[in-house]
């Protein structure tokens, strides 16, 4: 019976989807629909997925049990099957939780955030279909299914990111983020299939493939392993792959913080981690995993210190951590590298909720030194973002001090000092950005008298309040040994066979030191420089940094460019001169013979009797002279 539960976890807000898409279009066709009915729709739906999470993970935890349920088999070729299947495993309910979680709140959220748009139905119709999607992803039984989710989350973030499509540029840069991720799932489906002949039976399902792994040559498998990286890299935002994300901040707020808090970007991580069992035996694939991770933190993080739209902060902030996590799955660390995924949802959600407050608030300003210009008084959402500021900049006991020293830990332990001091000064830099951020908006003076005082909505509110619970005590769900902990994460994913992490208390020790100074350091420079900082003359958003170096220029040049003219050619050249001159020339041909031969055609009976007379007289000369009659 509980087994039954796990496709509910999907259909609940699935339903949700259908529901308000019906309502949106009888709306719009018939009459009005109150949008309390959406909102109310659009919120219990996923409220319900995280229920029956919640109720598996129970019935998990007291039992140790893992369920599937096997819905019917989709295809059947050769020794190819492919059941739609989905499977509640410690990994896929640990995953469910926060998503079904923090998606809820973001939900609710969103109901004060898109009050009285005009398309507020039509939001939540694409809103639901987008945790569907996320849900598909994470609780499929084969990595078929998983693409099936993994499409499912593309289509709807470019549904959403170009919401309000009278803008150009909205779809522009949903335009952008679908076709950057498409390189990756290309990347994705190539090493799904390279998997496929490698382990050449089975029926594709996860625990298959790990049970034959084994039979597969180490160069099929290190090409797979690449290959499906390079769809986690699309999907997450990873150098190269990584444009896509600080356009996709045209979408309205709400599905900022679901993108970067819950859903899509943090699939690539999960992928990785469901795949352990191909990575564990490809170190070198690994290896390349965490130093691609370190370099994508690094470069979103220098980027995001010269940024001044705030919601393209976070979204660099978003590719850095991304790039931790992958620092720690890339390493062997998969709960480590999950532990920061399961802490960074509370906290980024928290930071684009309250983000969003702001903006509105603001008169729709995303320019931090603009919103300082004008600046209102917020108090919750300026305590819940000093909250966020603090957890994702690794300050004890907030929650993101935990996972991302668990992350640098790993590093140093597998002697990988290169990726450690990589992620030190990320570290410092990551303190720099988001106090900069904080200061300027709600500390810098401001030559307005006393700022005035706006009221929040509830639904903005109130998800905050308890999501910064979560950036303040999500970090004591893994506590290291060291501090009294019991790592109850680590263990709640065992099943990923992670690295343990074997050093001295002292070291540990020296670690969390060095890791809370690093940071520190970054919030007393940030201090200096922007504590007293004039926002009326704020910084100028150029040089090569402010240009964030010039990737998408280059991209433009090599990529856009190159293949516009390459078309043009193919146009103008190859296809109007070659093939369309070969064809058109032999037509023409074609026809001037049959001009010709139409001068034959004169309607004359004396003159075809004529040509009959002289045929078969030619027949009489040929018989005479051949055969001497």
């Amino acid at each position: 019976m509980t087994s039954n539960l796990i496709i509910w976890i999907i259909l609940a807000p699935l339903f949700g989807a259908i529901l308000n898409t019906g309502l949106y279009f009888y709306h719009i066709k018939e009459r009005e629909i109150p949008q309390r009915l959406f909102s109310l729709i659009g919120t219990i739906s996923p409220m319900i997925a995280f229920v029956f999470t919640l109720i598996l993970f129970l019935d998990m935890k007291e039992t140790g049990n893992t369920y599937t349920q096997d819905l019917y088999t989709w295809l059947s070729v050769g020794n190819m099957h492919i059941s739609m299947k989905l499977l509640a495993d410690n990994l896929s309910i640990f995953m469910s939780m926060f998503i079904t979680f923090v998606g809820s709140l973001i939900h609710v959220y969103a109901v004060g955030y898109m009050d009285k748009d005009k398309a507020f139905g039509k939001f939540f119709a694409y809103f639901n279909l987008f945790l569907a999607s996320m849900l598909i992803l994470v609780l499929a039984d084969n990595p078929i299914i998983l693409f099936v989710g993994w499409e499912g989350v593309g289509v709807c973030s470019y549904l959403l990111i170009k919401f309000y499509h009278g803008k150009k540029e909205n779809v522009q840069a949903a335009n952008k983020a679908f076709i950057v991720n498409r390189v990756g799932d290309f990347g994705y489906i190539l090493g799904l299939i390279t998997l496929f002949f490698a382990v050449g039976q089975g029926d594709l399902s996860f625990s298959s493939l790990e049970a034959n792994i084994g039979n597969a040559s180490n160069e099929l498998l290190l090409l797979s392993g690449v290959l499906l990286f390079v769809g986690a890299m699309g999907k997450s935002a990873q150098i190269p792959l990584h444009t896509w994300l600080p356009d996709a901040m045209a979408g309205p707020t709400p599905i900022s913080a679901l993108i970067h808090a819950a859903t899509m970007v943090t699939a690539g991580i999960y992928m990785v981690a469901r795949f352990h069992f191909l990575y564990e035996g490809i170190e070198g694939v690994g290896i390349y995993i965490a130093y691609v991770g370190a370099a994508s933190a690094l470069f979103a993080a220098v980027i995001a210190c010269k940024q001044q739209d705030i919601k393209k902060i976070l979204a660099y902030s978003t590719m850095s951590q991304l790039g931790y996590m992958f620092i720690g799955v890339g390493l062997g660390y998969y709960s480590s590298g999950l532990f920061h995924v399961f802490t960074h949802a509370f906290f980024k959600a928290m930071l684009f909720m309250g983000a969003g407050g702001i903006i509105i608030a603001s008169h729709h300003y995303q320019n931090i030194f603009k919103i300082a210009q004008h600046r209102v008084n917020l108090p919750i959402i300026s305590t819940t973002f000093l909250i966020g500021v603090i957890a994702i900049s690794g300050i004890p006991p907030f929650s993101g001090f935990f996972s991302k020293d668990a992350i640098l830990a790993s590093a140093f332990a597998e002697g990988e000092y290169l990726i450690w001091a990589v992620g030190m000064f990320t570290a410092f830099l990551t303190a720099f950005y988001m106090f900069r951020m904080y200061f300027i908006l709600f500390v810098a003076p401001n030559k307005n008298v006393g700022s005035p005082y706006v009221y929040t909505s509830k639904t903005i509110t109130i998800p905050l309040a308890i999501l910064a619970l979560g950036a303040i005590g999500a970090g004591f769900f893994n506590l290291p040994t060291i501090l009294g902990g019991d790592h109850f994460i680590d263990n709640w994913l065992i099943q990923l066979n992670s690295k343990v992490l074997h050093m001295s208390h002292l070291t540990e020790w020296i670690l969390m030191f060095l890791s809370v100074a690093v940071a520190s350091a970054g919030i007393f420079v940030a201090y200096k420089k922007y504590a007293n900082f004039d926002v009326f003359n704020p910084e100028k958003e150029d040089g090569l940094i402010g240009n964030k170096f010039y990737i998408d220029e280059i991209y433009d040049v090599v990529f856009v460019k190159s293949l516009q003219r390459l078309s043009v050619f193919i146009d103008k050249t190859v296809d109007t001169k070659i093939i369309d001159g070969f064809i058109m020339g032999t037509c023409n041909q074609f026809i001037l013979v049959g001009k010709k031969v139409a001068k034959l055609q004169t309607a004359n009976v004396r003159f075809y009797a004529a040509f009959m007379l002289l045929g078969m007289s030619s027949i009489f000369v040929y018989l005479f002279i051949t055969l001497g009659l």
